[in-house]
């Protein structure tokens, strides 16, 4: 038998979704390249970027951590 992984991230458009600030995939893609978004104070604009607990994200200065 093989181990399962265990996958310990979400991906920011998960986030997006889970925070109801995006409805679907396809409106994630399209708001992480018109939103302010910064993960850990670095600009980000890649909506596959991995997030990890304790990461802190704003999005148009409002600020959000990933928790478990």
């Amino acid at each position: 038998m093989g181990k399962k992984e265990v996958k310990n991230y979400i991906t920011l458009q998960q986030f997006l979704k889970l925070k109801n600030i995006a409805d679907s995939g396809g409106e994630a893609k399209i708001l992480v390249k018109e939103l302010d978004i910064q993960v850990n104070g670095e600009k980000e604009n890649r909506r596959g970027r991995k997030l990890y607990k304790g990461d802190i994200i704003y999005i148009n200065n409002k600020k959000y951590v990933v928790e478990e």
